[in-house]
């Protein structure tokens, strides 16, 4: 069981961090310290990535087997190329492309890292954030973060400090609160492991950017159970999960469903108000900025259903938003 402590909040300006309140938390961190960061797609639960002892307690506050990889974050180029024992040329094109940003790398690890960050395989993830706190924070630590998003194992990703520690509080030392992220969908994850290039989890930098940048391979579905390591992160058939069970639907279903009675909350597409229904905007970046804003919302009502209506149509970057509505809706009861 976690030790209950008490998780401080500190506040930073989001364009130009105050590096001396940074500062705290960066000292934290390389005590072996836990300190939640806010990245451009979620918050991210923040350890050394070197120290195998400090990447324990990543799992062990998050409830999170050991089987599952974490991510490992980075300020520059040139710190990812360490971590990796091999550093292949698709590796090169797509972080010269895309970073920093919203991308992560599956590479070959180095010894650098521990293998308790990478479920014991061969392999990293690494990805380089756009945030100006994160980027900052990495630089004063002067080391690589292992970073999963700052949540209970399979619940929804936060996207504010306070989500953080709705989830998190008193399991962790610290939350950077820098206000919402901007992006709101955990980053696109590609193995280069092997060539062509594979897309293991989809992001907002959709399939249609990745492959003007390398060779991909076809599209399949990854699902990997709790009991077996799994390549990346994000594998799980039930993930981003709020407490009630998410039910996705097509519009004609939808508002069939508006008068159903209690115990239903409902999320559509569009700027209009029907009254009852959460509406998300009906372009893929609005969206997913507000889907988990939406989740953790009905997280704390009593609501025992959520009907989602289905959102575009599965191509560009509806694919991630589709992505994380199945698993959220895949919660058995």
């Amino acid at each position: 069981m976690t030790e209950k402590k008490k998780t401080k909040v500190i506040r930073v300006n989001v364009d130009e961090p105050e590096l001396e309140i940074l500062e705290e938390a960066a000292r934290v961190l390389r005590e072996g310290g836990l300190v939640a960061f806010p990245t451009e797609t979620v918050y991210g639960l923040g350890a050394l990535a070197e120290s195998e002892r400090a990447v324990e307690k990543i799992f062990a506050a998050k409830n999170r087997p050991a089987t599952n990889p974490l991510i490992v974050h980075v300020a520059t180029l040139e710190e990812a190329k360490t971590l990796a024992s091999h550093w292949p040329q698709a590796a090169e094109e797509l972080a010269g492309a895309f970073w920093p940003g919203p991308l992560t790398l599956v590479v070959k690890k180095s010894d650098r890292i521990p293998a308790a960050a990478c479920a014991g395989l061969d392999t990293v993830a690494i990805r380089m954030p756009a945030h100006p706190v994160a980027l900052a924070l990495i630089e004063l630590v002067g080391a690589p973060l292992a970073a999963p998003s700052a949540n209970p194992y399979t619940r929804v990703s936060p996207t504010t400090a306070e989500h953080v520690m709705r989830g998190l509080g008193g399991r962790i030392d610290m939350i950077i609160d820098a206000g919402p992220t901007s992006s709101g969908v955990e980053s696109a994850l590609v193995t280069v492991v092997e060539n062509p290039a594979e897309i293991l989890r989809p992001g907002m930098i959709d399939r249609q950017r990745l492959s003007g940048i390398v060779e991909l391979a076809s599209i399949r579905e990854i699902v990997v159970e709790d009991s077996r390591p799994r390549p990346s992160p994000g594998l799980s058939r039930n993930h981003y999960s709020p407490r009630p069970r998410v039910r996705l639907v097509e519009r004609e279903e939808f508002l069939a469903l508006l008068d159903s009675g209690e115990g239903r909350e409902f999320i559509g597409v569009g700027e209009e108000d029907e009254g009852k229904v959460y509406h998300l905007p009906p372009d893929p970046c609005g969206y997913a900025r507000g889907l988990y804003k939406a989740f953790h919302h009905f997280d704390r009502s009593d609501v025992e259903e959520i009907i989602v209506e289905k959102p575009g149509d599965d191509s560009g970057a509806w694919t991630a938003i589709f992505d994380r509505l199945r698993r959220a809706s895949s919660k058995s009861r």
